[in-house]
């Protein structure tokens, strides 16, 4: 039977003058493909597959939106979803393509409106409030409105970084365009972005020149003025992508999920909200740090952003990005302007105000550095400030070392003998700005007193740890990643082994004799570390790839809508995981049991054997159906969950809580009993076995407990944090015990900034200047309030 979607591409393709076997070939598909999906015999249409035969068909925008939601509209069960429901959300497509951009973004308007476009427009809603209310508490945290924002101001940029003037303005061939008027301020971003009709932007600026700063406020004045229908701007660190190994729309995609979970959520065509979002337009990408991406990968990454019409806005340092475009050519259609340096008029009239009047004066502390650069700013101290305090980073790291400290005196900033370069004075405030940071404040509230050298130990291995992963993203389900994958692999084996010996030995004395479990303990431990180690090594470590967050909950009771994962699926990993495990414990433990009693090595053999069929068989039974069981409780998680890293962990804990609390009982449960149910019938076959309902239970209990610890810890990232940041790391010196405590101490000092449900460096310079290793401090000032550059004693 026809359908809707059958009958428009038919009508689409003659109106194209294409037979079956032509259109095919332009869109790089089979025939019988195509004839399928004309006659109906195809349903359910890959969304990719339907955005190539967009592209060969030439379609305008209209009809490529109207071909993809006839598409996709159809659940399996042929209904038209609910668009008053949203407890059950539709997916739009995973590769559609975008309306024709706007310089507002694009939009979900037009002369009908479909019951997906209705729930894809709440879902972004809902995304358009969180980011918004992340990146309000990120200016407070910065403290980017005390007492008011530095200015940050532009200037178009040279013509040889910037497209042709016609297709940044989306003339028709033979028109004259004349240039837009970019120059503006912080302010005005948005007005200055709308004025680009292709809606895209590149704004360059030198290390510390207030990119991200701008980004931010881009964002939240977009929002303000944001229409149901337009694009949500969000934010991305476009420094950890890797453009050779995921495409542009897929990333955007899985750092939407990362930062927002409940948009996993799947949905007709096999796609999920996030991916729809993306290719429907519904995201205008805000891609900052471009400048970050790894060494040799810009270009292909500038390639790849040109492969694109998406709206955007890219950042990044001058150097950079010219030299991608030596190497290919400019962003297409994009239009580019450059930040421009601090004045001295900004900086007299901000830096007073940031700290307090001296007594029976209204002069503050920055009046002599003040002075210096307009007074002597040919002077070497003039020079060197002249130089350092153009930028608004460097400005903020004064204003904490000098202006926020007690004992901070501006005047020091002027001590030739200790900062007799630019680059001194810049290492200067990098240095003591974490000092500083760490400082003890009576009465600080949630803060904790941590020791400011231990502090800077701790941020420096977690700056090294980033740049070993060239990558500005703190994942703290990553915060292992760093090591080799061998150290890896060993590390997670040993906890597993020493878990499950401990499990096995505790347990085991219901049963049996403490010298015998104690013996029976460290075989469980030795047996069972190797084999999690050797299935971690393939499942994970082989492929130098991270156990991802769990983006489902756990839902017991209640109607919740199911992530539509396959039980049958997960039971047959399940049953085969099992399966690999119980023979090879089976084996080993049949050559250790003979071993042990002396036994010729063709009963030794023979025993092995028989006890790997049968451990296989138990742990196969039982891991199937108790793996494919977690299914069916499984929910997508809310929408608005994880807003923070710290919020991503706790529900990844409660989450693989949950399951242990479901899946150790029932893995128990059915080792225990199927071991029974396994052994008497293979005893007519094997001869007899010594078993009985005793070791059953003890079976069970062992195996419920440390087979959930050991999936625990090796394969989901709630458990690869617990062995690396809880224990490993800690352990070994290289972080503190209390992580969390850390990191969100580190976060509220302002060492640390939030990105989604990622931490990074307040600045890239400063990961890059922790990540060297530790330097000297410096006092600002003597005991007595004078000033000096020397180092703390």
């Amino acid at each position: 039977m026809t359908s809707e979607f059958s009958a428009l591409l038919k009508r689409l393709r003659r109106e194209a003058n294409l037979t079956q076997e032509a259109l095919a070939e332009r869109a790089g598909v089979g025939v019988r493909t195509i004839r399928g999906l004309e006659t109906g015999e195809r349903a359910d249409p890959r969304v990719t597959t339907v955005r190539l035969l967009a592209d060969a068909l030439g379609l305008r925008p209209e009809e490529r939106e109207r071909l993809l939601s006839t598409a996709v509209l159809r659940t399996p069960g042929g209904e038209v979803p609910d668009a008053e429901s949203p407890a059950e959300p539709p997916v739009p497509p995973a590769a559609a393509s975008a309306p024709e951009p706007t310089a507002s973004g694009p939009t979900a308007s037009g002369p009908t409106r479909s019951p997906l476009h209705e729930v894809l427009a709440d879902v972004a809603d809902q995304v358009a409030q969180t980011v918004a209310a992340r990146w309000r508490r990120e200016e407070e945290q910065r403290q980017v409105h005390d007492p008011y924002p530095l200015p940050v101001r532009w200037r178009p940029v040279a013509e040889e970084l910037t497209d042709h003037w016609a297709n940044i303005r989306r003339l028709p061939p033979g028109s004259a365009p004349a240039a837009l008027e970019l120059g503006g301020q912080l302010d005005a971003i948005v007005d200055v972005y709308r004025r680009i009709p292709s809606g895209r932007l590149v704004v360059l600026g030198r290390s510390g020149s207030g990119k991200t700063i701008l980004a931010v406020r881009f964002a939240l004045d977009h929002l303000k003025a944001r229409g149901h229908a337009d694009a949500v701007p969000v934010i991305f660190s476009i420094g950890s992508w890797d453009p050779t190994a995921i495409t542009l729309r897929d990333w955007l995609a899985a750092q939407l999920r990362r930062d927002h979970p409940g948009l996993a959520a799947p949905g007709p065509g096999g796609t999920n909200l996030a991916e729809g979002l993306v290719e429907t337009g519904r995201i205008l990408p805000v891609l900052d740090g471009f400048d970050e991406i790894a060494d040799g990968l810009r270009r292909p990454a500038l390639e790849a952003l040109n492969a694109t019409t998406l709206p955007l806005l890219l950042t990044s340092r001058p150097a950079e990005y010219a030299a991608a475009v030596a190497e290919t050519d400019v962003l297409t259609s994009a239009a580019a302007v450059e930040l421009t340096d601090l004045t001295l008029d900004d900086l007299a009239a901000y830096l007073p105000r940031t700290t307090r009047k001296a007594r029976g004066r209204s002069a503050t502390g920055w009046e002599p550095v003040l002075h210096a650069l307009r007074e002597r700013p040919r002077s070497q101290a003039g020079a060197n400030l002249a130089a350092v305090l153009t930028t608004p980073l460097m400005v903020t790291l004064a204003r904490a070392v000098h202006s926020d400290a007690p004992d901070g005196d501006p005047a020091a900033l002027l001590d030739t003998r200790h900062f007799g370069t630019p680059e001194e004075l810049e290492d200067h405030l990098l240095d003591n700005f974490v000092t500083t940071a760490y400082r003890p404040r009576p009465g600080s509230g949630p803060l904790r007193a941590w020791d400011p050298e231990r502090a800077r130990h701790w941020l420096g291995y977690l700056a090294q740890h980033l740049n070993r992963l060239d990558t500005p993203d703190l994942e703290w389900w990553r915060l292992g990643y760093g090591m080799r994958r061998t150290t890896r692999t060993l590390v997670t084996a040993l906890v597993i082994g020493l878990t499950i010996a401990l499990v096995d030995g505790v347990v085991g004395t219901l049963f049996d004799s403490v010298a015998y479990q104690l013996l029976d303990g460290l075989v469980a431990g030795l047996l069972t570390g190797l084999l999690f180690g050797i299935a971690y090594w393939f499942m994970v470590a082989a492929k130098d790839a991270a156990v991802e967050p769990s983006v489902v909950r756990m839902r017991i009771r209640g109607g919740e809508r199911r992530t539509g994962r396959n039980p049958l699926r997960r039971l047959m990993i399940g049953a085969l995981c099992g399966l690999v495990f119980g023979v090879g414990y089976g084996f080993v433990r049949g050559v250790l049991n003979g071993a042990i009693a002396h036994a010729p090595l063709p009963f030794v053999l023979a025993g092995s054997i028989g006890d790997g069929v049968l451990y296989g068989l138990m742990f196969a039974l039982a891991a199937g159906p108790a793996l494919g069981l977690l299914t069916l409780f499984e929910t997508p998680l809310d929408i608005r969950s994880a807003l923070n890293p710290i919020s991503l962990l706790r529900t990844n804990g409660r989450t693989v809580a949950t399951q242990l609390l479901v899946w150790s009982p029932v893995f128990g449960v059915l080792v225990g009993f199927g071991s029974l149910a396994v052994v008497y019938p293979a005893a007519a076959v094997l001869g007899p076995v010594a078993w009985n309902l005793t070791a059953a239970l003890k079976l069970g209990l062992i195996s419920g407990l440390g087979g959930a610890l050991g999936y625990a810890f090796s394969l989901t990232s709630w458990g690869q944090w617990t062995v690396f940041s809880r224990i490993w790391l800690p352990l070994t010196g290289r972080l503190p015990w209390s992580v969390v405590a850390f990191l969100e101490d580190a976060y509220r000092r302002g060492v640390l900034r939030q990105a989604g449900a990622v931490y990074q460096f307040r600045h890239a310079r400063l990961q890059h200047h922790l990540a060297r290793g530790p330097r000297a401090p410096l006092r600002t000032s003597d005991p007595d309030g004078s000033p000096r550059g020397g180092p703390l004693k």
